[in-house]
This record gives structure tokens, C-alpha cells and sequence, in this order.
């Protein structure tokens, strides 16, 4: 029995809890733990205990009183080491030992008594494990040598990432300055079959790493409902129908942006103040204020009596505790199945009680994608994600920080340390050779008898507090209410005084503005529009464009639909219903329209965009309708199909013509960081990997078969 495997401090803990018995991934794991030192990727649904699973051996089997941090624990999110803080003190609490919080918002005062003594668990994110590295690498060593465990908390978030490739890294060099080899937990809501190998490759050892699984399933109640918005704003029916909803439970509210979520919220209490109902109507996205998202969290997770209503994006979708949600509302599809697996994940987290959502669709397409993404939901489908192979900006700014973390190397011992790193090991030398010599033209680094150390460009680089993280971030304007920080917004035409925004719920008037300390400030109003955020929503993968296929194709009636939903549906089956449609991965729809060739491609995002830009190069006028994955090509549909299968693929010279692009307009590479600072080469490069997919395009345009309507 694997409570019995367990310390007697942590049985104890148990026994305190009154925990009738070990939930499934924790008995697997407590096993596994002590028995063996491998690697584990602990996969679970949301509220199965995974911290409990990983934190009960790892206390039980570690030495309390050895010098140095003995676990580290890294999150993708500072909220989330705030919340999940409490439970491992809580953990630790007979056991004398000591949890420290490390981010750029924790107690000095607590990481200078860490130093002083290295000790206990450490909660840390990426960044601030980067920032430890360049600003004070003994301290690393310091803390870290000694150390045995680390746990990464919603692994998946950083699988298919840039900042996973960082954190591979990071991992790495960590395990460089440690005596002994560090035995790496991953806990996970969402890692399906798919993702196995990947998941494990984050740990740098696929070998030794193995994945639990809990593979029970919480039984969900979902229903879709219809209320077209075919202006920019939610409709009148869409908002009634929603504030009956929510206004007698505890409610998150998903509305996939920023500014829709703003919208969302202030509607919904208006109606709501003037119905006499409750005012528990609240805005949670990274643009609201941190401490004002944290009393909204604490509100939801102490008030058991008062129901209410958070409007989030993201930020509530990964594991922060808020308690108890009755439901989760969806409005319009989520860009993944993953996504609706972690907010479907948020409701019904008590034992015995099942998830409940409602799934709202504002067009016909997005409907169509939303029951695309929930039956391959209830199949147990999750989105296969791939790590980048070559990623040449992720190595540079790794090496400049190795570069600051051992004030100079020489060529040899950096391109070692670099091809020795799992996130880069298949990085050709004569590519990091080919980088490091840009890297001294451009005075990144400068060679100085024999030893590269960083150049005047490269201090200006690696001394910014933008260097720590890999992901981009807006230039904005703080909101400043009475001296209160409200939030923050980008610039944009409608940031001028006399203007009304929403932010945090509530509606502001614009009263001044601040360009140089990027201020402004704000008063109360009565009427207002939400912030212009910049950003695109995620990328889809075919798998659901393929789905989204199935189901206009099939006669199938889903329980899941009304009457309503149902005609839509019916609608738009319709207009596909003169199309044979007898394999799924390769018969496309085409529609002539006015000589010009109409596509459904239904295919992933990345695929389209590489279509899309295949055509233009041999000169074709494209638009691309990514919510309908179609494709409007200026040719009749005869010519667009000879030319279609004619594309030699060979002699399509791309590299010189994303080179060109690339010189005309550098926002080609908005998704990367750091490509601006290699050379173009590798700008080209990693804009085909992780922009493009035109291996599949091409494998697409040659396999596809174009099928007309059969009323022509």
C-alpha cells in the first residue's frame, strides 16, 4: 500500500486531513517515487491531487537536514507560486521546513535569510531562474548544488514553446553546477498520447523519464447555444441570456480576448444592477491590475455563499485555486482542445460532482469549430506539439547569458556547452560557429585573447530586464485611478483625452495622459468601449479542421445541441451538401465564384499560411478566411487546379523569397524575440520551422482532391 511507503511526518499529514484514501495518480506516484530514480511526467485531470502525488515521496524520501534548496519547484506563473505556496507550507509545516518564494514580486527579506542559509523548496518561474543565472550565477551554484528535485507545474504550457526550449535549457545548466543528478516531476492536466515523447525531451532525459497517466475521465454536461453577433459588439440576446446563467452560481466566463472580456463583464453588471442582482461581476486578464486579479481570486475561493461572475481569458485557465465553480461558460470556439480541456477542468473539481459547461456560438463557424473541438474532447483527443529542432534564436540568447553567467569562454568550451544542451543538440557545430561569428561582427560578443566576453551591443542586451524572458511583451500605459494602479493598455488611436475605456469591470473616462512616464490617468464613467489589445488569437491544428469536415458531412444529431443549434448547423450542412466528400484527409471543397476559386482547405493554420504564401510568390492574388479555413484565389477554378498540381516544388526558390520579405517587413518575425539579433539565414530558417509548414502544404497541394459540386 503506498501510504505506507510514506514518512511518518507525512502520514501524520494524512491522518490530519482525514483523507479516506489516496487518489489514484498519487498511490501510482508514491510508488514510483520511492522506488525507483527515474524521471515522471504525472498526468491527471484538473483537482486530482498531482501536487499531493509529486510533494508526499519527494518529502518522504528527502534529507531534511542536507545543506542546500533540496526541490525547486518552477511555474509558468507567478500567481500560481503564490497559490500554490500555501499548499506545500502546508505540507512542510511538521516537518521543519522552509518554502521560499523567488520572483521579482517576493519578500526580499526572505530570499536574503535562503542565501544566508540554503535550505527546503524553493518556488520559482523561468524568468527568474534566467535572471539568477546573469545577475548572480554564484548564487546558483550557492543554492542549487546540492539540489535533488524539480518539480514543473502545467508542464504542457511550456511544451511547444520558446520558453520551454528555455527552460530545457535552464534545466540543463542547472544540472551542470549540481553534484549529483536531479530527478525532474512534471505535473500535467493536459498531456495526451501524442505528446509522450516531447513531454519528456523538457526533462533532457527521455530515457530515464516515464509518464503516469489517470486516465479516468470526470463525467462533463455540456450544452451549445445560438445567438448571432454579426456586429462588433456581443448582441442584447447574446447578454440576457448569459446574465440568466449567472446570476444565481459561481461562474467562469470564457470570451477568448481581452477587449471581449471587458465588454462582457461591465454589460452583464449593468443588467445585473438594474435587475437588483448581485454585483459579483468581474474582469481577470494580464491587462487587470495583479492585485486586483488576486482579490478577485481570493473573493471567489473564500465567499462560499455569494455567487458570481468572472469574465478571464488564460490567466484562470492554468490551476490557480479560486474553490468552487458551478460552471464555465465558452463563448465562441477555443483555438485548441487542450484549452477547453483546462477550462471544462475548472468546474466540478469537488469529488462527485461533474463538469458543467455551456458553449455559446456567435456565427456558424465558430460553432461548427466549437462541437468540432468537444467531440474530440469526449474521444480523449489532445493536440500533438512539437519542440522546435533547430531553434537558432533560443540558442543565442542562451549563449549570451552563458557568456554573462561565466564572464568569458572560449569558443570551444561555449559551443560545448551549447552541444551538449538537450534544447539545442541538433544544432550543427559549424551553425553555432556561424552564429558566434555573427554575434562578433555585430558586437554582441567581442574575442579577447582567446575568450569571447560580451560586446558593447551584447551589455545593452543581457542588462535589460526584457532579456530574462523569450516571449514578447506590449509596450503599455499604466491606468491610474486616485493614485490606484487599475491595469495597463497598449497604445492605440483611441488613447486620447475625453475618450471612455473599460478595464477591470468598470468604465473610465480618460483625463490625462502621461507620454513620457506612460501614464494615464482616469475617472469613473458611465459608458465606454473596451481597450484596442493587439495580438492573434492561437493557431488550429488540421485535426480539428478535419473534425469540423466530419460533421457537415455526417447526419449525425448530437444531444449535446437544441433546436436552434441544431438548424444552424443543418444550414450550413446544406450548403456543403452537394459535395462527395469520401475521404477526409484529402477531398476539399471547391467553389466557383465570379472566375475566382473559392478553397476550403480545411486544413491547420500553419498549412494555410504557407499555401497562401506558396501562391503568392508564383504571382497569385490570395485571401485567406482562416475562421471558415478557406482560401479566395484570384483564378478560375480549371486554371487554379492545373497550377495547383503543377508547383515544382523544387525549383520554388522560398528561401529568397522569405529573405526578401523578411528585409521589406522584420514583423514576419513578431513571433520570435531574439530572430532579429541572427543572421538572415537563420531569421529565414526559423521563420520556415515554426511560421510556415511548408513540408505539409506541399505534401497537401500534391495529395489533395479537388471536389466540385455536383450540381455542376
Amino acid at each position: 500500500m503506498a501510504y505506507s511507503l510514506l514518512s511518518e511526518p507525512i502520514r501524520k499529514y494524512i491522518r490530519d486531513k482525514r483523507w479516506e484514501n489516496l487518489r489514484p495518480i498519487q498511490a501510482a506516484a508514491i510508488d514510483r517515487i520511492l522506488s525507483t530514480d527515474n524521471n515522471y511526467i504525472l498526468a491527471s485531470h484538473t483537482a486530482s491531487g498531482k501536487t499531493e502525488a509529486a510533494f508526499l515521496p519527494i518529502l518522504s524520501k528527502i534529507n531534511y537536514g542536507d545543506h542546500g534548496v533540496q526541490v525547486l519547484y518552477i511555474s509558468p506563473l507567478i500567481a500560481l507560486i503564490n497559490d500554490q505556496f500555501q499548499r506545500v507550507e502546508d505540507l512542510c509545516k511538521n516537518l521543519d521546513i522552509e518554502v521560499t518564494k523567488w520572483h521579482g514580486e517576493a519578500s526580499r527579506s526572505k530570499k536574503k535569510k535562503l542565501l544566508n542559509n540554503p535550505n527546503g523548496i524553493v518556488l520559482i518561474t523561468p524568468e527568474s531562474i534566467e535572471a539568477m543565472f546573469v545577475n548572480s550565477p554564484f548564487n546558483i551554484k550557492h543554492l542549487f548544488s546540492n539540489l535533488k528535485y524539480i518539480v514543473i507545474d502545467e508542464i504542457h504550457s511550456f511544451l511547444g514553446t520558446d520558453r520551454g526550449l528555455q527552460l530545457m535549457s535552464l534545466i540543463n545548466r542547472i544540472q551542470q553546477e549540481s553534484k549529483s543528478r536531479i530527478i525532474i516531476i512534471g505535473l500535467s492536466a493536459t498531456i495526451g498520447k501524442e505528446n509522450f515523447l516531447e513531454v519528456k525531451k523538457i526533462t533532457g532525459n527521455e530515457s530515464h523519464t516515464k509518464v503516469l497517466v489517470d486516465s479516468s475521465i470526470k463525467e462533463t454536461e455540456a450544452h451549445f447555444k445560438y445567438f448571432e453577433s454579426k456586429a462588433k459588439e456581443y448582441s442584447f440576446e447574446l447578454l440576457k441570456e448569459l446574465y440568466k446563467e449567472t446570476q444565481d452560481e459561481k461562474v467562469l466566463l470564457f470570451p477568448n480576448s481581452r477587449a471581449k472580456t471587458e465588454e462582457v463583464s461591465v454589460k452583464l453588471g449593468k443588467i445585473s444592477k438594474k435587475l437588483q442582482g448581485h454585483s459579483n461581476y468581474f474582469s481577470h486578464h494580464s491587462s487587470v491590475d495583479k492585485e486586483i486579479r488576486e482579490s478577485i481570486e481570493y473573493f471567489a475561493k473564500t465567499n462560499n455563499r455569494l455567487n458570481f461572475c468572472i469574465s478571464c481569458t488564460s490567466t484562470l485557465e492554468l490551476g490557480i485555486d479560486i474553490g468552487t465553480v458551478d460552471k464555465i461558460i465558452q463563448i465562441d470556439s477555443t483555438h485548441s482542445v487542450a484549452s477547453l480541456v483546462q477550462r471544462i477542468g475548472r468546474s466540478g473539481r469537488k469529488d462527485g460532482t461533474k463538469s458543467r459547461i455551456s458553449i455559446y456560438a456567435t456565427n456558424e463557424w465558430s460553432l461548427l469549430q466549437s462541437l468540432a473541438c468537444w467531440l474530440l474532447y469526449k474521444n480523449g483527443f489532445l493536440e500533438p506539439l512539437k519542440i522546435s529542432v533547430k531553434p537558432f534564436d533560443i540558442l543565442l540568447h542562451q549563449l549570451l547569458s552563458i557568456i554573462k553567467q561565466t564572464s568569458g569562454l572560449t569558443k570551444n568550451d561555449l559551443k560545448l556547452r551549447l552541444k551538449n544542451n538537450p534544447a539545442f543538440i541538433q544544432i550543427e557545430e559549424r551553425d553555432i560557429f556561424a552564429i558566434l561569428e555573427h554575434g562578433i561582427k555585430k558586437d554582441y560578443l567581442e574575442e579577447i585573447q582567446g575568450e569571447l566576453i560580451l560586446g558593447i551591443e551584447g551589455e545593452k542586451i543581457v542588462n535589460s530586464r526584457e532579456f530574462y524572458s523569450v516571449f514578447k511583451t506590449e509596450s503599455e500605459f499604466r491606468i491610474i485611478n486616485a493614485g490606484r494602479k487599475i491595469g495597463q493598455i497598449p497604445f492605440s488611436p483611441q488613447i486620447k483625452v475625453g475618450e471612455n475605456i473599460l478595464l477591470a469591470a468598470k468604465i473610465w473616462k480618460i483625463n490625462n495622459i502621461d507620454f513620457e512616464g506612460n501614464k494615464i490617468d482616469v475617472v469613473k464613467a458611465k459608458d465606454g468601449k473596451p481597450p484596442l489589445f493587439f495580438g492573434s488569437g492561437g493557431e488550429i491544428q488540421s485535426s480539428i479542421r478535419i473534425e469540423m469536415l466530419k460533421i457537415l458531412k455526417t447526419k449525425v444529431d448530437y444531444s449535446e445541441l437544441d433546436e436552434t443549434v441544431n438548424s444552424k448547423l443543418n444550414e450550413l450542412r446544406f450548403d456543403f451538401k452537394n459535395f462527395i466528400i469520401d475521404d477526409f484527409d484529402l477531398d476539399r471543397p471547391l467553389i466557383d465564384k465570379n472566375d475566382k476559386t473559392v478553397w476550403f482547405t480545411f486544413s491547420g493554420t500553419k498549412v494555410n499560411r504557407s499555401i497562401k504564401y506558396i501562391l503568392q510568390v508564383l504571382g497569385v492574388d490570395v485571401i485567406s478566411n482562416e475562421d471558415k479555413s478557406s482560401l479566395e484565389i484570384d483564378l478560375p477554378i480549371e486554371e487554379f487546379k492545373v497550377l495547383a498540381k503543377s508547383i515544382d516544388f523544387k525549383h520554388l526558390n522560398l528561401e529568397n523569397s522569405l529573405e526578401q520579405k523578411l528585409r521589406e517587413n522584420e514583423s514576419y518575425l513578431n513571433f520570435s524575440k531574439w530572430g532579429e539579433y541572427l543572421p538572415m539565414k537563420y531569421k529565414v530558417d526559423i521563420l520556415k520551422e515554426r511560421y510556415f509548414d511548408f513540408p505539409k502544404a506541399f505534401d497537401f497541394l500534391r495529395k489533395v482532391n479537388f471536389k466540385e459540386s455536383q450540381l455542376h
